[in-house]
């Protein structure tokens, strides 16, 4: 657990410094996400190393609580000086803005995911607190009854088919995940009490409140375009770790069962760290309910991304680039079969 909560709140402290005094700190804060981050993982050794999987994390919650308190604080600290300060240089404002957003969508994500996904209730509202407040709450539904059940398969629409890019998967992966969470969740809720997306829209209309009283006008803009930009990077996520995998049709009419083969991982040790065993997603997906601490990587039977999953996110927004990286790889591993 060291080295996941030392990689993570190290960012929270750097950016928090940053908002208050400006300068190095900010600088500081945005090397650590990204060229700190892609160095580390590209000097060391890659890390196929697995926690015993009966083991028990008990700090592993305790960490997921406190990252997603700071993300509240980390946001709505960083719109106060965005707004107000008006000293700060124009430049420290964008990469104390691009450091936030890289952190809400590489550590608020990872973290909001693995507490929708655990077993304690309340645990589950803080996550979907999380996503709200990035003006996504959708995710909290569409993820576990859309994107777990349909991983894949053309029904799954954040499971991009090999050839296409990440600009035309972004709108109809973001429409259509937030159509099929809708579509699931009514046919779950039948009328009974308030619609969790009523919920979900009253948590991101909370929110803008929110940025409303700490900057007015311009916080909410503040606010809501960070929100865009870890959005972005949620779905770079998905698209990234599903691209081209796609689970077999039998004669029968069945579907091939979810297993490891259907997602990409990378064996890198910061930003795995970092962003809590997030790129070890096969096992995630076989093994929904493990703690990130548990999370297995098993070298040959599962699909391997040749860079660490942020330099791939970076990849994909090059469309043809990324299918000269990806392409023959996807290829490669389906003659496996």
């Amino acid at each position: 657990m060291l080295k996941f909560t030392i990689a993570t709140l190290a960012i929270v402290a750097l950016l928090l410094i940053g908002a208050l005094v400006g300068g190095v700190w900010i600088w500081a804060g945005l090397i650590y996400i990204t060229v700190f981050a892609y160095a580390f993982d590209r000097l060391t050794p890659l890390f196929f190393q697995n926690a015993d999987t009966d083991a028990e994390f008990p700090t592993s919650d305790a960490l997921g609580v406190a990252l997603a308190f700071a993300h509240f604080i980390v946001l709505g600290a960083v719109v106060y000086t965005l707004v107000h300060n008006a000293t700060l240089p124009m430049l420290q404002k964008i990469a104390l803005f691009c450091a936030t957003a890289l952190f809400a969508g590489q550590i608020g994500h990872p973290n909001a995911h693995e507490l929708i996904h655990r077993p304690n209730r309340l645990l589950r509202r803080l996550g979907k607190a999380v996503y709200m407040s990035i003006l996504m709450g959708h995710h909290a539904s569409a993820h576990p009854l859309v994107h777990h059940v349909h991983v894949g398969t053309s029904n799954d629409p954040v499971s991009a088919p090999k050839g296409r890019g990440f600009w035309r998967f972004f709108g109809r992966a973001w429409i259509g995940s937030y159509r099929a969470g809708y579509a699931a969740e009514s046919k779950r809720h039948k009328g009974q009490g308030l619609h969790p997306y009523t919920l979900y829209r009253l948590g991101a209309l909370a929110s803008l409140l929110g940025a409303f009283a700490v900057g007015g006008v311009s916080g909410v803009l503040v606010w809501a375009l960070l929100g865009g930009y870890a959005q972005l990077q949620i779905f770079l996520s998905d698209y990234v770790q599903h691209y081209g995998l796609r689970r077999k049709m039998f004669e029968n009419g069945r579907l091939e069962a979810v297993s490891a083969r259907y997602s990409w991982n990378t064996p890198h040790r910061f930003s795995g760290a970092m962003m809590l065993n997030a790129p070890r997603h096969s096992d995630h997906h076989t093994h929904p309910s493990r703690s990130y601490p548990s999370l297995e990587l098993l070298e040959g039977e599962m699909p391997m991304l040749p860079y660490s999953l942020p330099m791939m996110a970076v990849i994909a927004l090059m469309p043809p680039l990324w299918r000269r990286v990806m392409d023959s790889r996807v290829e490669t591993w389906e003659n496996r079969a």
